[in-house]
Order: C-alpha cells, then sequence, then structure tokens
C-alpha cells in the first residue's frame, strides 16, 4: 500500500445467487465484486468490510433486479446490519459494488451516508456486464465533493476471476502498490 495512506478500508458489496453473464443467467456461489475485493485485499493488504443488509436479495436475477429498481426508484435505503466501528483510523477507502440501474445498490448509498468521507480519498471500484461505471463515480462526488475521488476500475462481472492483471495496473496507476 502506498505510504501516503496510513490505513485502507476495501468496503464492498457484493450479491452472489443468478446473475447475468455473457449474455445468459448463471449461478455465482460468490458475488463478481467480492471475487475483485479479495483480490484487491491480497494485493494491498488493506482490512476488507463486506457491506450487508438486513435482508437478502432474491437468488432470481430477475427478481433481484426488480427490488434493486423499487429500492432506487423510491429512493430506499435498505439497513445494514454492520457498520466500521473505527472508520476515522482510515483516509483511504477502496469502495466496490455492482451497478445495478446505472449506479450502485442502494445498500452503499447508505454506507456512504452513514460516515463522514469528506476528509477521505475514495478508490471506486465495480462490477458490471456491459455497463461500465455508469454514472456512480458522480453519485460519489455529489455525496462528498470535498473528497478526493480516483478513477474507477471497471471489470465485467464475467472476467472478475480474471481480473488480477486489470487490478494490479489500477492499483499500480494509483500509486497504492508498487
Amino acid at each position: 500500500m502506498n505510504t501516503s495512506y496510513s490505513k485502507s478500508l476495501i468496503a464492498y458489496f457484493s450479491r452472489k445467487g443468478n446473475n447475468y453473464v455473457n449474455g445468459r443467467i448463471v449461478n455465482l456461489p460468490v458475488g463478481n465484486t467480492e471475487i475483485v475485493a479479495q483480490k484487491i485485499k491480497n494485493l494491498t493488504g488493506g482490512d476488507l468490510f463486506e457491506i450487508k443488509t438486513s435482508y437478502s436479495y432474491p437468488l432470481d436475477y430477475y427478481e433481484a433486479t426488480e427490488v434493486a429498481k423499487t429500492e432506487l426508484e423510491n429512493n430506499l435505503r435498505p439497513e445494514l446490519v454492520n457498520n466500521v466501528k473505527n472508520m476515522e483510523e482510515y483516509d483511504l477507502i477502496v469502495l466496490g459494488y455492482p451497478i445495478w440501474w446505472d449506479t450502485f445498490p442502494m445498500a452503499v448509498f447508505n454506507f456512504l451516508e452513514s460516515y463522514d468521507f469528506s476528509a477521505k480519498t475514495i478508490a471506486p471500484f465495480c462490477t458490471h456486464e456491459g455497463s461500465g461505471a455508469g454514472r456512480s463515480v458522480q453519485d460519489i462526488q455529489k455525496l462528498y465533493p470535498q473528497a478526493i475521488v480516483l478513477p474507477c476500475l471497471t471489470i465485467r462481472g464475467s472476467m472478475a476471476n480474471n481480473s488480477e492483471t486489470a487490478i494490479k495496473s489500477w492499483l499500480t496507476k494509483l500509486q497504492l502498490i508498487k
């Protein structure tokens, strides 16, 4: 990890179950974003934190997308069941999420609104199946205009298992690893 950051947190939201991959629905025992988050942890040594909701999203892909759409359209914030007890110790937040309806899940909005990230650096990464980062980076910047928001790493979900080279390149370019 870059010595200019005293402590880093890799916070991520991920969903396992049926996912859209390469034009078809497949069952994922581990969500794509979790796979990428673990690879980042292995490369950086940062602390890992999973953003968890009080309820599980449906395992069925189409049902899950409808729940996500309803949450977004109604600006709902799913209750989170865990929190970072020592957030003030972290100056770098590596924030991971899937892209749902052109941005991150509402659980990530809730996570971001639960802490003050104004004086922090946020390095976002996302998994998607063709949409890229959507408007997620802009949404982070709207919530925290004072934070330093680094360029977002976008990983196609179907490539999550083989994303080490892209992750290492991104981390190196951001000077988070050597």
